[in-house]
């Protein structure tokens, strides 16, 4: 057990080291204002654009005016609700673009932080994280998938277990960006499977990195009560209005 105990601390040791070198050679910059310091400034948080209430008891859409959604009124869904604490414009969006497509993958910590610190004051059932997964062929291309990053910042920092592999993506479906909310939803409708039994009795928390219509966070959570979850909800860090 002592083998064991001095390999982690020696590995946590190194891998600070190198952080720290990291650091010292590439110096940490705000995505915002490219001021030195963090990848993400306390002033240019401030100035991300938030998602107020009212909003859509389900979907998470501004309510601000309506008495119906126009993203989910009426419609059956699988997910429970989603939550965004910010809107998809101005720097959300290009902390979010920089982190899916420019490989700036250490912009996971801020936008898990910015999520953690909104679930803290408004909490939403669930006891296991979990990633929406992009299909096998973008994995490959792009090297990594920015929604997994994210939920393992996120799971440390809200102490929530990560369900990782469970949850399949089966389809490469075509991208979604032209797409209107029922075409976004026959898209991906059946597109993911839950081969693993782990999420049986579990309330899952379904992380992404933003919302437009709520389409493929539903396609999730209709997969993931398929095999036995009791509650599925989304949470991402921006919403499309």
């Amino acid at each position: 057990m002592s083998v064991s105990i001095s390999a982690l601390t020696v590995r946590t040791g190194l891998s600070q080291m190198k952080e720290s070198l990291l650091d010292l050679l590439f110096p940490r910059r705000c995505a915002g204002c490219g001021k030195e310091g963090d990848f993400l400034c306390a002033a240019c948080s401030n100035t991300l654009a938030k998602l107020e209430a009212p909003v859509c008891a389900r979907c998470g859409f501004p309510m601000k005016g309506r008495n119906t959604c126009p993203d989910c009124g009426g419609l059956a869904l699988a997910i429970d609700g989603i939550r965004s604490p910010y809107l998809h414009e101005g720097l959300a969006r290009d902390l979010v673009h920089s982190l899916k497509y420019n490989n700036l993958k250490a912009l996971s910590r801020p936008v898990a932080r910015l999520m953690a610190k909104y679930l803290e004051s408004n909490p939403l059932p669930a006891d296991s994280l979990m990633a929406v997964p992009i299909h096998s062929k973008r994995m490959r291309k792009r090297g990594y998938n920015q929604s997994e990053l994210v939920t393992g910042e996120l799971s440390r920092l809200a102490g929530l277990p990560r369900v990782s592999g469970a949850l399949i993506r089966l389809r490469n479906t075509p991208s979604q960006v032209k797409l209107g909310a029922h075409e976004r939803r026959a898209n991906v409708a059946g597109a993911f499977v839950c081969r693993d039994r782990a999420v049986e009795g579990k309330r899952v928390l379904l992380i992404d990195d933003v919302c437009t219509t709520g389409a493929t966070l539903n396609a999730c959570a209709a997969a993931l009560k398929e095999a036995g979850a009791v509650t599925v909800w989304g949470l991402t860090f921006s919403r499309e209005c």
